[in-house]
């Protein structure tokens, strides 16, 4: 049944039930509750038929009328069947005015819009007019209610309700209208909400001036106000108040503005009549009013100047969209400036999609409508084709601007839409400025389009040009006979002739032509138009060129009909990756292999020897002192070595092992099919033996000998293993001496990983600051009193407790960690020392510190020991540095002018276990010494061997001649004490005097011999 139809018959059953209520008083209760459940009936009816958007505020507005029709059920029920004259207030009373909230809040529901939502000044202008009719309400309809003596406070304050409930009813109607496009649903709502304001109206009067009736003409007005608002929801229009639509700012007309003036002036009038006339009643209401319109005015006022703001920012965003537009060259571009303004537009945080369809694709032919090339329309995304609405995200709503060109030269005026969804409220704030934006993404797009085809246009001709320019030579081949129909002008450079036409394309290439041919339609059949192919040219003169080929199968093309080549010369290209190749292989000082080939060899070797039971060796070399080469010779005689070093290496090899340089000093050498591991060691006797030949450099001999390091096979089943172990072979070979190999055996390697472990363990610890000094004296052997203190390290290890310098100062020597272990002991001793200067004063003991040959090698070693002093306060002459005779055995003139410069500031040099290693007497006249120190070898032993203590006593007078004290090391028996003294040595410290001490005790010393002086 058509909507006519439908709204007709129900037209005429309320017409029915209205004179059946006039007709017959007597049923007046069911017919008016007939009334009342029709028109609920009816909106429920609409519902289910048109389906709106939004269901919530109809069933709000079916509640209100349902309380209503109660309301007047409840009070007939009172009057007639309980016999109740008139009863006010009454339960009924509660229902009536429970329906004004729910009809309201129904009303605000379809009203609500985004234009609305965004645009303040719609429900201030209803504020104001509601604020007029209110205070109209209050001076003709509530004030003579609260002034009735007659009524009770709650018979006035229901009297009140009622009037604002109309106010509250007509202000949503009145919003509802400024905000939404009139229609049928919309007028038969307001003529609804008009009956009920009159019927409520005249009902308030009745009971303020007589006694209320049912069956008079108020009756009437509820009547339309329940028919009219039941009709609404069964005409069709109804679901367009919830549907999603573009709405556009209305203009402000001359009537809209003298009726808010009017509404403004109100309170102001009333007021000021009030006060002419001396009748003014409860002034303060009247007062409040006039405040209120008052307020409301200066909000819409605020709210025109935010209007004002809004549109210059968006004017902004518009403007900088439209630079973005001009400069753009793709429709990318025009798509990234679209989304940028966008951006910009709407708030921070907002969430949005941005797409833009152009009218090449068939799948969305529906968004290219005839009539749609102006203005935006709002569309429910679900309603898009899929692959669009999935673009979209999960947004409901999604606005379409058109972009369109009326006078648009191709005839079909769409280019494209711009598809934006967001939440309905933004959309609504972008709709308009968006229009804007997409009129100029249609220019510019179309603008992009013309240039693109004079472009295409162009091609043609550039194309011409470009192939007779081209340096890459272009033919085109007949694919069955493999003829050549044209050649581009560049061949003669490729092919050194250009007379190539017509001649066979296997005359002028090396290979078979079957092959050639068959390299065609790969090329022409592959996917990756990367895909090439190496041809060798055969040239006139005989010479030949390399060249990268590629090609296209143009076959199909009515205008070619054949294979297209794109030949390029690549010659000097394969040269160069021909030499990168053997640089990335190959070591290129000596041409040996490098460390990624010998690897690469090593894996092949073990596959192959896994097959013939044959046993694989690798042997890492290192020369033994190619760094004295180095720092007396100068690189260039080093690099000269290392290039006779793999020569000579080379030669002691057979064909099939491998010779490698693994950088620096290091070689290495794969020997492959070794019957066993003897053969393999043979070899290594060779190659020391061969190295250990001197080289001649510039008419000089130079030592090129070697240690070397073996692994095998038979141990190793990987070339990372056999290479680990060889490693740790070479690093056992280093340490038991120079000139000699030594094999990988599994119990080496438990000692070897201790001590790598110790080096590790070493690095925290010097970054955990484990270490700690402790103090031995060093006595006058005639006296017995302290005249200073030797500083010994201690490691506080984490787990294995105390340890002494002997566990671990050989590792700490080798990895060069003795540096960072001395510059810490010398800052603690020195440290306590200073401590013991505040204590003692002039009779402060020194502090003697052990200097390794590395440590003072160190580059600002001199300069760090002065700031160390100078930022603990302790004078020079406290401090004495022992050096070992291992750093005085180069002539090295730094490290002579580092100990003078040291003694000429005021510390003391002393040399330390004199007479152990390559002592010699004569250096102790030309070194600028302090004090020697005599081991504990020759001091143990002084009291049992005459030799030994004529020895000490020579040492001991030479030691006078020159002017240097003697220090006597590791004392432990009185005989030795006294032996010392007697033969002239002044000093001495062993565990007769004392162990070594900590800090504290060292303090506690001192202080106890300052007391006993």
């Amino acid at each position: 049944m058509s909507a006519r139809r439908v709204m007709a018959w129900y037209g005429v059953w309320m017409a029915l039930l209205a004179g059946a209520f006039y007709a017959f008083p007597a049923a007046h209760i069911p017919l008016w509750c007939a009334i009342g459940l029709s028109s609920a009936g009816a909106i429920v009816y609409g519902l289910f038929r048109y389906r709106p958007r939004r269901w919530s505020p109809w069933f709000w507005m079916i509640l209100g009328l349902a309380l209503l029709c109660a309301g007047d059920t409840l009070y007939n029920v009172m009057t007639d069947v309980f016999g109740q004259a008139n009863p006010f207030p009454s339960p009924a009373d509660m229902l009536y005015l429970a329906m004004y909230p729910a009809v309201t809040i129904g009303l605000l529901g379809l009203s609500k819009a985004g234009a609305a939502a965004r645009d303040r000044t719609v429900p201030l202008d209803a504020l104001i007019v509601t604020a007029g009719l209110g205070l109209l309400s209050w001076v003709f309809l509530i004030s003579p209610q609260i002034l009735n003596q007659d009524l009770t406070m709650t018979q006035r304050l229901v009297s009140v309700a009622y009037p604002l409930g109309d106010i509250l009813v007509l202000a949503t109607v009145g919003r509802l209208i400024s905000v939404v496009p009139f229609s049928p649903t919309v007028a038969l709502l307001t003529v609804g909400a008009v009956g009920l304001m009159a019927a409520d109206v005249m009902y308030g009067l009745v009971q303020l001036h007589g006694y209320w009736t049912v069956g008079g003409p108020v009756d009437l007005g509820w009547i339309v106000f329940y028919a009219c608002w039941g009709a609404a929801a069964l005409h069709p229009s109804m679901a367009d108040l919830t549907t999603p639509r573009v709405v556009r700012p209305r203009e402000m007309r001359t009537t809209h503005q003298a009726l808010l003036v009017v509404f403004v002036l109100i309170p102001l009038l009333v007021l000021v009549i009030g006060v002419g006339q001396g009748r003014l009643q409860y002034p303060m209401v009247i007062v409040a009013f006039v405040v209120t319109t008052v307020l409301l005015t200066l909000g819409r006022l605020f709210g025109v100047i935010n209007s004002y703001r809004g549109n210059t920012m968006r004017t902004s965003g518009i403007r900088a969209s439209n630079a973005a537009l001009m400069s753009a060259t793709t429709v990318d571009g025009v798509t990234w400036a679209l989304k940028r303004t966008a951006e910009r537009l709407l708030p921070p945080g907002n969430d949005y999609r941005v797409a833009m369809i152009m009218n090449d694709d068939g799948n969305a032919t529906d968004l290219f409508q005839p009539g749609m090339t102006t203005g935006s329309q709002l569309r429910f995304t679900r309603s898009l084709p899929p692959d669009i609405a999935a673009r979209m995200g999960d947004f409901e709503i999604t606005m379409i601007c058109p972009l369109a060109l009326e006078d648009r030269p191709t005839g079909d005026p769409h280019i494209g839409v711009l598809l934006i969804a967001s939440d309905e409220n933004s959309l609504s704030y972008l709709q308009m400025p968006m229009e804007l934006v997409a009129s100029q993404a249609a220019l510019a797009i179309e603008r992009i389009m013309l240039s693109n085809e004079i472009t295409r246009h162009n091609s043609e001709q550039y194309f011409r040009t470009l192939v007779h320019n081209a340096a890459d030579v272009i033919l085109i081949i007949e694919p069955d006979t493999g003829r050549i129909r044209y050649a581009s002008p560049s061949a003669q450079t490729v092919f050194g002739t250009a007379e190539l036409t017509g001649k066979n394309l296997s005359e002028l290439v090396a290979g078979p032509h079957d092959t050639l041919v068959a390299d065609l339609f790969a090329l022409a059949a592959a996917d990756d138009d990367a895909d090439t192919a190496d041809w060798t040219v055969l040239r006139p003169d005989g010479t030949t060129v390399q060249t990268e080929v590629s090609c296209r199968d143009l076959r199909e093309e009515t205008t070619v009909g054949a294979l297209v080549l794109t030949l390029r010369d690549v010659t000097d290209q394969r040269r160069m990756e021909s030499e990168l190749t053997h640089l990335a292989y190959h070591d290129s000082l000596t041409g040996l292999a490098n460390r990624v080939r010998f690897a690469e060899r090593i894996g092949q070797a073990i596959a192959r020897a896994d097959a013939d039971g044959s046993v694989v060796g690798v042997l890492f070399i290192d020369l033994d002192d190619f760094k004295v080469v180095n720092d007396t010779l100068g690189h260039e005689h080093g690099d000269r070595l290392l290039r006779a070093v793999g020569q000579r290496l080379a030669a002691v090899l057979r064909t099939d092992d491998v010779a490698a340089r693994l950088g620096g000093d290091e070689f290495a050498a794969l020997i492959e099919g070794a019957p066993d591991a003897a053969t393999i060691d043979e070899v290594a006797d060779r190659i020391v033996a061969a190295l250990g030949e001197p080289f001649t450099i510039d008419d000089r001999l130079v030592s090129g000998a070697a240690s070397i390091g073996i692994s095998t096979s038979a141990d190793a089943r990987s070339a990372p293993e056999l290479l680990r172990q060889a490693d740790l072979a070479l690093y056992v070979a280093k340490g038991e001496g120079k000139g000699q190999w030594r094999r990988y055996l599994p119990d080496l390697h438990t000692a070897i990983v201790e001590r790598l472990e110790l080096r590790t363990e070493l690095d925290q610890a010097i970054a955990g600051k484990e270490f700690t000094v402790e103090f031995q004296p060093i006595v006058e052997l005639r006296t017995g009193v302290t005249a200073g203190y030797e500083a010994l390290v201690r490691w506080n290890h984490p787990h294995r407790g105390r340890l002494l310098p002997g566990e671990f100062i050989e590792v700490a020597e080798e990895s060069g960690q003795i540096v960072a272990i001395g510059t810490e002991v010398l800052h603690q001793a020195v440290a306590a020392a200073a401590r013991w200067q505040r204590e003692a004063g002039d009779a402060a003991p020194y502090v003697s510190i052990n200097v390794s040959a590395r440590q003072f090698r160190t580059p600002g070693f001199v300069s760090s020991v002065h700031d160390i002093l100078t930022a603990e306060g302790l004078p020079p002459g406290r401090l004495m540095l022992e050096i070992t005779e291992s750093l005085l055995l180069r002539d090295d003139d730094q490290v002579w002018e580092d100990l003078t410069e040291l003694r000429t500031t005021g510390i003391r040099v002393a040399i330390d276990d004199f007479g152990t290693g390559y002592s010699s007497l004569s250096y102790l006249r030309h070194v600028p010494l302090d004090v020697v120190k005599i081991d504990r070898l020759f001091t143990s032993t002084i009291a049992s061997s005459a030799q030994q203590a004529a020895l000490v006593d020579g040492i001991v007078r030479l030691a006078h001649t020159l002017g240097l004290q003697v220090i006597a090391e590791g004392i432990e028996r009185t005989v030795e004490r006294d032996l010392l003294s007697r033969i002239g040595c002044r000093y001495g410290q062993g565990f007769l005097f004392a162990r070594p001490l900590t800090g504290e005790q060292a303090i506690t010393v001192i202080t106890e011999q300052k007391v006993a002086a």
